[in-house]
């Protein structure tokens, strides 16, 4: 990465949203890093088009973008729960799943895509998730969220080609983190089930991202950077 490029963390007040900022910061490879969240920091709100336009042009002031990651997400909140079964579909939960999930995350791209720079690598990461792969699917449930990240996963595929178009050396993927101690999965936690804790995850996530290539752009992959199914 560019020394005279800027880093942004959307979501970067939730638990690996705080630990990537901070590992980023420690790595030195940015003139600034840049937390954007509803909190602190620039103001975004993911279910807001004009707060993100608003905060893209806060950041394009700043210098071009030579790393941004998406690390905002919603499971569960209040009454919205994972379901178990149809039963339990609910409307207005899949509508907030897939505004905040998979319509936010698209307008972060529309809006911060063109402040990549275009005469060297950058990188645009979603935090995506394995359970929003169809092909990986084999034991059902969670219907909203695996629908959210499946259709964050088409977005970030989509607007990857028109990338390349314009800009050949940006890289736009999807990430799974793994399961992370944070307040999105403690819940859910199965006993057995690896955990990291937010700033493992943040390290190598930004490993994994460093040896990303044009030629990784459009992809979906685990923190290792291996390749995952859609």
């Amino acid at each position: 990465m560019s020394k005279d490029t800027i880093a942004v963390v959307f979501g970067s007040t939730g638990g690996i949203g705080s630990a990537l900022v901070e590992a980023i910061d420690r790595s030195g490879h940015f003139r600034e890093v840049v937390g954007l969240s509803r909190r602190h920091g620039i103001h975004v709100d993911v279910e807001d088009e004009e707060a993100i336009a608003d905060a893209a042009a806060k950041v394009a002031r700043k210098g071009p973008v030579g790393l941004a990651i998406n690390a905002v997400g919603l499971l569960h909140l209040d009454d919205l729960q994972p379901e178990k079964s149809w039963r339990s579909l609910n409307a207005a939960a899949l509508a907030r799943l897939l505004s905040v999930n998979a319509v936010g995350p698209a307008l972060l791209m529309k809006h911060f895509l063109p402040l990549l720079p275009k005469d060297r690598r950058s990188v645009f990461a979603n935090l995506s998730a394995k359970v929003g792969s169809i092909g990986d699917n084999s034991l059902g449930g969670w219907y909203g969220y695996r629908a959210s990240k499946a259709a964050l996963n088409q977005f970030v595929r989509t607007a990857s080609i028109e990338l390349a178009r314009k800009n050949p050396q940006a890289i736009c993927v999807a990430v799974h983190p793994g399961t992370v101690d944070t307040d999105l999965s403690k819940p859910f936690s199965r006993k057995g089930l690896p955990v990291q804790t937010p700033a493992e995850a943040a390290s190598q996530i930004l490993t994994t991202i460093n040896g990303f290539t044009p030629q990784h752009n459009g992809g979906f992959f685990d923190r290792f950077g291996r390749t995952l199914p859609w």
